[in-house]
């Protein structure tokens, strides 16, 4: 009975020691794999780009105190970001920069989000080479009911009657396609928020547009409808009359031949009479 439980004991001590052996050999396993991940984490390219400390907001000014430099994967870094002091303040710490686009703590500070070095904020440092501002009067049907905000693009339809040889009537057609909105009222900055509708919104576009709009708009009533972010899609002709939008077809009114009449003149004394006879061929 004795050898009995000695060999049980035995047999429990070897296996408790076996146990302990592969709990270590499993928790350096464990802990080799750990360190080999950690030091492939560490081995990510990475750059310098300058960042904002606080929250800037439209028109506020961003001087060398307002920034940081902070280590930034290299593969992600966004296009017009700022890796050198000197980028940011070409002109130096002297001239400072307006913010165009609100810029939260620790966001990358981008070139569009920003003026040129000493310059204010305001409709000039929206319009790009070749732009020019123009204002379009709106209301609440027209100006899509008080959802538009600087940044975003709309078509702008034309309403009014036409006078021609050829046709005649009210028509609807599409003017303009996707131009930049760039103002709302007084306002450029994209944040805006307005508990009224809009009386006018300003939009960039170039010397020949422009001179469309302002014919359009002093011939008949402009719309605006709003483009969805992303859509790139070019309506060139759109125009609807009331015949396109009822379905209605004109037709050629038939042409009617008229009766030939053959007469022959006859005189009596003095007096000459007409008299109609049959018309031969």
């Amino acid at each position: 009975m004795r050898a009995v439980f000695g060999l049980v004991l035995i047999v429990g001590v070897g296996l408790a020691g076996f146990a302990v052996y592969m709990a270590k050999d499993y928790i350096e396993g464990y802990q080799q794999a750990l360190a080999a991940e950690k030091a492939k984490g560490g081995s990510i390219d990475t750059v310098e780009i300058i960042v904002t400390k606080k929250a800037v907001k439209y028109g506020d000014e961003l001087t060398s105190n307002d920034v940081r430099l902070v280590r930034w994967p290299s593969s992600s870094v966004p296009k017009g970001a700022f890796s050198k002091p000197e980028q940011l303040f070409p002109e130096g710490f002297n001239e400072p920069r307006a913010v165009l686009r609100s810029i939260e703590p620790g966001e990358a500070i981008l070139k569009a989000k920003l003026t040129d070095p000493g310059e204010a904020a305001g409709l000039t440092a929206l319009l790009e080479r070749g732009q020019r501002a123009f204002t379009i009067e709106v209301d609440v049907s027209s100006g899509v009911s008080g959802f538009l905000r600087p940044g975003h693009h709309v078509d702008v339809y034309w309403t009014g009657r036409v006078n021609s040889g050829q046709r005649s009537g009210e028509v609807t057609k599409l003017i303009q396609s996707s131009l930049p909105l760039i103002a709302i009222d007084q306002s450029a900055n994209e944040e805006v928020k307005s508990s009224g509708i809009a009386k006018t919104v300003t939009v960039a576009a170039d010397p020949q547009q422009v001179a469309a709009l302002a014919q359009a708009q002093s011939t008949g009533n402009l719309t605006l409808s709003l483009v969805g972010t992303g859509d790139d899609v070019m309506n060139d002709r759109i125009e609807v009359d009331q015949n396109a939008l009822l379905g209605i077809v004109e037709t050629e009114a038939p042409t009617v031949q008229e009766e030939e009449v053959c007469t022959v003149l006859t005189r009596k004394g003095g007096e000459a009479i007409e008299t109609r006879i049959p018309c031969t061929n």
